[in-house]
């Protein structure tokens, strides 16, 4: 009986999307205005790629955004190496311009479909996938029953779903289990994300581990930290990394307060969402702050208060820049951003409360003194200047840290393990097609 009603609830969803689909260009259009969606690539959201299939067995690799995609680059070169190509698929721009950057040859990016039947059967109709692997907790509803109805194996990498989401969830009644054991397999960051996704549906569970702590470290140019170090010198810096609406007022904040006891003090912005750069600009002027936009071409000069990197993809840069980076979605209700970043760099860490989205992460690192929590723009001072003037302790930090990141390696490996029979289906099939 719950099965039957848990397929009749996507079958309702499924043609709720029906009814929308006519009115979607309409939202895609209002979204490229807004510099949400590429101009000419809409069609691809409608199901109607162009690119022409490339010959062989091809594997499907979906991620919603930047961090999703970044985390599973290495398993895609892996993927690649083994003779097997590879679709990602995303539905930001920003993440289709990092794959373009940094997608091995053998891999190809695309944006998602929306979650429309007729959307996403025109794009299996096109690529024929034979394997598609979702990444974290991108869970869409018609392309997964529509992807399973024709039998392509689902798996869902580095999966993630913390209790909140979790109880958002069983609030659905049947809904989830329908869903969820259309997965063949789940490989879970963490024995509580295993145990929760077991409990939503998926009959297959394995505990593999983060991808994020067996990425290289980010990359940035190195002619050009030159440069920026050179014009910042010796001035007491810190980071206000991938902040989020409201968190760049509290590192104003702080950099008032913080000031006051480290003359000279830059503060370095780098906001989440780049395209609010000229927003936050006038903001801090009205401030009365010196700021320098890298977008601009700008560079912080002996007067600058604020840099901002309001720029894409070049956070390795950024966070070669000082040596504290507090790492935003932590005091906003967000669930926090990824402290793996900046702790491979030796970056000493400090975050708000909200670390929902890398809880083990997050927990790990505090436990060893790794990271520090802070509560407010007080207390993020307070917390930056100890760390400042005290180079030792900052450097007792970065290295518990970095053990941390180092032992929690090896969830690549165990990934490719895991996969290896679905990847070696795609082979086969495409042998046998």
């Amino acid at each position: 009986m719950a099965e039957r009603i848990g397929d009749a609830a996507l079958a309702l969803y499924r043609t709720v999307g029906r009814l929308l689909a006519p009115a979607l260009p309409l939202m895609l259009a209002v979204r490229t205005r807004a510099g949400k969606e590429d101009p000419t690539r809409r069609h691809e959201r409608l199901g109607r790629p162009r690119r022409r299939r490339p010959e062989g067995p091809l594997v499907w690799v979906h991620g919603a955004s930047v961090g999703e995609t970044i985390s599973v680059l290495p398993l895609i070169e892996r993927i690649v190496a083994d003779g097997v190509g590879v679709l990602v698929t995303s539905g930001t721009v920003t993440s289709a311009r990092i794959a373009a950057d940094r997608l091995p040859a053998g891999a190809f990016h695309q944006f998602a479909p929306l979650d429309v039947a007729g959307f996403i059967d025109g794009f299996l109709d096109h690529w024929r996938p034979s394997a598609a692997i979702f990444v974290e907790s991108e869970i869409w509803p018609t392309t997964i029953e529509r992807t399973h109805r024709r039998g392509i194996p689902l798996v869902l990498v580095n999966a993630r779903m913390s209790e909140r989401s979790f109880a958002r969830w069983r609030r659905l009644g049947a809904l989830p289990r329908a869903l969820f054991r259309r997965f063949s397999l789940a490989l879970a960051q963490a024995e509580g994300d295993g145990g929760r996704l077991a409990a939503l549906g998926v009959e297959r569970v394995e505990i593999t581990g983060n991808l994020k702590f067996d990425g290289l470290p980010l990359g940035g140019d190195p002619v050009e930290g030159e440069r920026l170090a050179r014009a910042i010198g010796g001035r007491p810096t810190w980071i206000a990394a991938s902040t989020h609406p409201g968190e760049e007022a509290v590192a104003i904040d702080v950099h008032t307060r913080a000031r006051e006891r480290l003359p000279g003090l830059l503060t370095v912005i780098a906001p989440r969402h780049p395209e609010r750069g000229d927003a936050l600009r006038a903001d801090f002027a009205e401030h009365g702050l010196v700021v320098a936009s890298r977008s601009r071409g700008e560079t912080p000069g002996p007067r600058t208060d604020v840099y901002l990197a309001d720029t894409i993809g070049e956070m390795g840069l950024v966070y070669r820049l000082a040596p504290i980076a507090f790492v935003g979605g932590s005091i906003t209700p967000r669930g926090g951003q990824n402290p793996i970043e900046p702790a491979r760099l030796d970056v000493a860490v400090l975050h708000g409360p909200s670390t929902r989205n890398f809880a083990e992460i997050y927990r790990d690192l505090d436990a060893c003194g790794g990271a520090a929590a802070i509560e407010d723009a007080e207390t993020l001072a307070d917390a930056l200047v100890d760390l400042l003037e005290r180079p030792e302790r900052r450097a007792a930090q970065t290295a518990a840290a970095r053990t941390v990141v180092d032992r929690s390696a090896g969830a690549l490996q165990r990934t490719l393990t895991a996969l290896a029979p679905t990847i070696a289906r795609a082979r086969t099939e495409e042998r046998a097609r």
